[in-house]
């Protein structure tokens, strides 16, 4: 499955950012518990390895990405050129012997938080402890940064939530990610916007809400997210 999809950063409604900032890390770590097979990890070190990003697989980074986010709430995350990260944070490669690039990471890192931008396998090499190998390697470097919590954002994809879970994640601040499309029904993007400008029809519209707001929006639009955080305390 797809780990995680966007961001805070995609486009974030006022008020929301600061709010969930303010809320600092969880109050001790959630134990983890190995949830695979031995044999399997050792496997996995012998074909795939983890590393930095290069310029040069901003082509095979591509494609990954997509197809890794096709089955998912993110189906329609379609990047033409890398999004980049800057320091201190980081971009995280694993690279299947065979295969070439079949997962990414990338980590924002500010000041004692460090945030999961992207973390995605590629569907032909989940189930492998791929991306739990990305999230080690992420977590390690993080910690040497001095950031002390490491968070994340996805929406509702039920394998995602289980995987974080699993990784000792805690869930906690929730928003809306709304969509308002013409070609699911007519009424959709005037419902969003309220009044148009002249000259102006709006066909499809992205929007973020509170989740005070939820049953009332899942009336009025047919493709409305959960966004959740999920975080844990990096421990050495």
């Amino acid at each position: 499955m797809v780990i995680y999809g966007m961001s805070m950063q995609d486009g974030v409604m006022e008020g929301i950012e600061n709010e969930h900032r303010e809320i600092g890390p969880p109050s001790s770590p959630v134990p983890y518990v190995p949830s695979f097979d031995l044999d399997i990890w050792r496997e996995l070190s012998a074909t795939v390895s983890v590393r930095d990003y290069e310029p040069g697989d901003e082509s095979a980074w591509l494609r990954c990405h997509v197809l890794s986010f096709l089955d998912t709430a993110y189906f329609d995350a379609v990047e033409r050129t890398k999004p980049r990260i800057t320091a201190p944070g980081f971009e995280l490669v694993a690279i299947a012997r065979a295969d070439g690039v079949v997962g990414m990471l990338d980590l924002a890192v500010k000041d004692a938080t460090a945030t999961i931008e992207t973390l995605a396998v590629h569907p032909d090499h989940r189930s492998q402890g791929i991306a739990r190998k990305l999230l080690e390697e992420a977590g390690d470097r993080a910690l040497r940064l001095g950031a002390e919590t490491i968070e994340a954002w996805t929406r509702d994809d039920p394998g995602a939530l289980k995987w974080y879970r699993d990784n000792g994640f805690s869930e906690s601040d929730h928003y809306l990610h709304v969509y308002a499309d013409l070609y699911v029904d007519v009424q959709e993007p005037d419902r969003a916007i309220g009044e148009r400008r002249p000259g102006l029809k709006p066909v499809k519209v992205f929007l973020h809400a509170t989740i005070k707001e939820e049953s009332s929006l899942r009336e009025q639009f047919a493709r409305v997210h959960v966004c959740r955080r999920f975080s844990k305390r990096l421990t050495p």
